[in-house]
């Protein structure tokens, strides 16, 4: 099923409505679709170097939009279906607990989701959920999506075709282990 999802999702590339497909597509699979854009942007990208920019902008900015459904879905469920099971077992306290530590690092892990393969859409639902801070996560949410994006775009604008296979296979790992290395400096710098 995620295979002819897939190849459905490389068709609407060619399609003369392909923009609008980015966008919807970015902006459900922050919430809840399972591919994300980058199959779109890449062989959009490809056919249309000189849209790199605008391609990108749409999708960065369908992402935040759907990342703050996303948000709304986990602050709507979890108040309507979630809070009431956890009070019902007497474990409504380590929730409490859990959203304090969650939005006391929420930022990262927004950022952190945002630019790795991790998906995006628990984060954007988990935030909601405990009611992580509207702005902080918007803003979170643009400053990784842009920089995935908008770096995609740059790599596709400046070594096109052959950077292809970097980044539908090892992109995401790139910025996984990014992110380590940076945590890793942050936790070196507080606690040496």
């Amino acid at each position: 099923m995620i295979r002819s999802l897939y190849t459905w999702v490389l068709g609407l590339a060619e399609s003369r409505h392909a923009l609008w497909a980015l966008a919807i597509i970015a902006f459900l699979e922050s919430s809840v679709f399972p591919i994300p854009p980058d199959v779109l942007m890449v062989p959009m990208i490809l056919a249309r170097p000189s849209k790199a920019w605008l391609i990108a902008g749409i999708a960065m900015v369908a992402s935040v939009l759907g990342g703050m459904l996303g948000y709304w879905i986990g602050y709507g469920v979890f108040e309507t279906v979630g809070k009431p099971v956890l009070e019902f077992y007497g474990k409504d306290a380590y929730f409490d607990s859990f959203a304090e530590r969650y939005n006391a690092w929420g930022a990262w892990a927004v950022l952190i989701a945002g630019v790795t393969p991790f998906p995006y859409k628990v984060i954007t639902i988990m935030s909601g959920a405990t009611g992580l801070s509207v702005p902080v996560f918007i803003a979170a949410s643009i400053l990784a999506r842009g920089l995935r994006f908008f770096l995609v775009a740059a790599l596709l604008w400046k070594f096109g075709a052959p950077i292809r296979d970097f980044i539908e296979r090892r992109l995401g790992l790139m910025f996984a282990l990014f992110m380590v290395f940076l945590l890793g400096g942050f936790y070196v710098v507080k606690y040496l």
